[in-house]
């Protein structure tokens, strides 16, 4: 690499809106705050729902289908 172009590389704390906190590395200048993390995302806790709005779940199985 060379010198004295790229963006310091430091440990930011980053805070979720579920409370939970962890520190990273990032470039970015201040901490960050986020709405989802691994901690309170559906997919990664298990409770993860499938939510048809409109019927958009069956028209897209009597368009393919799938029944």
């Amino acid at each position: 690499m060379k010198d004295a172009i790229h963006p310091e590389y430091k440990v930011i704390s980053v805070t979720c809106a579920c409370g939970n906190a962890f520190q990273t590395r990032s470039t970015a200048s201040s901490d960050l705050s986020v709405d989802v993390c691994a901690a309170c995302h559906p997919f990664f806790t298990g409770k993860q729902r499938l939510m048809d709005t409109q019927g958009r779940i069956d028209r897209f199985r009597k368009k393919y289908g799938q029944v």
